[in-house]
């Protein structure tokens, strides 16, 4: 079971950011295992278990990083992150078509919430042209999104507009990428087994939303003939958020 992280944990972090070579690496690489990627696997075991308990049609399955960096991308940076984090996903074959849970760690602070790492432009345009056919069920879900307090859309937005959709839906329309985000400082959650709680949580409030984008994969192509597939979260996950 998850303990919680501790400040060897972070002293880890520090400490690869700024000795990050292998020498130094290799001569910790004990405290990563215990201190960092262990702890962030208990993590990753208990929530992801108890989103498979609530959700078991969804087929979730888990990852969790490694602190190699691709050595094909280095891009004039060390052989190591700096960062570790662990994700909830449904398996599909192009993973930028699907949102994603996920928790970071960072040696500045820790983040989670739910999102695209890099959304295809398909997605965000059968997003769009479900939003023109029926807006009402995803109003429904951001009224509900307006009046919780731990998530905020951070979205990377056409510098053309794509539409006029009215107040309430224009930053998400006009989004070409976006995660809803809980962000945080080191703080006494990080270093309680509660941590793991918080998480699931937060991930079973937003699971609305992740229902909603998810099922975009079943959208004709805009502007394809025939009708087209609702695909929408059921009316009772619109309450659970």
């Amino acid at each position: 079971m998850f303990q919680g992280f501790s400040n060897e944990t972070i002293d880890f972090m520090w400490g690869i950011r700024f000795n990050n070579e292998k020498g130094w690496f290799e001569a910790h690489k004990a405290e990563y295992l215990q201190y960092f990627y262990e702890p962030l696997k208990s993590l990753s075991r208990e929530v992801y278990a108890a989103m498979c308990e609530a959700y078991p049609d969804l087929g979730l399955i888990s990852k969790v990083s490694r602190i190699y960096r691709d050595a094909r991308r280095l891009h004039g940076r060390g052989p190591y992150k700096d960062r570790l984090w662990m994700s909830i996903e449904q398996p599909v074959e192009e993973w930028t078509s699907h949102p994603v849970f996920w928790f970071e760690l960072a040696p500045e602070g820790y983040s989670f919430g739910m999102g695209y790492y890099s959304a295809r432009p398909l997605t965000m345009a059968k997003f769009r042209a479900r939003l023109d056919r029926d807006p009402r069920p995803f109003e429904t879900l951001v009224r509900r999104f307006h009046h919780q307090d731990r998530f905020v859309l951070e979205s990377e937005c056409y510098k053309r507009p794509k539409g006029h959709p009215g107040a309430l839906l224009q930053d998400w329309y006009n989004s070409k990428n976006f995660s809803l985000i809980c962000e945080r400082s080191h703080d006494a959650l990080l270093f309680s087994p509660d941590l793991a709680r918080e998480l699931i949580e937060g991930f079973t409030a937003l699971m609305p939303m992740y229902l909603y984008f998810s099922s975009l994969d079943g959208d004709p192509e805009p502007g394809e003939g025939g009708r087209a597939s609702t695909g929408q979260a059921s009316h009772q996950d619109l309450h659970k958020i």
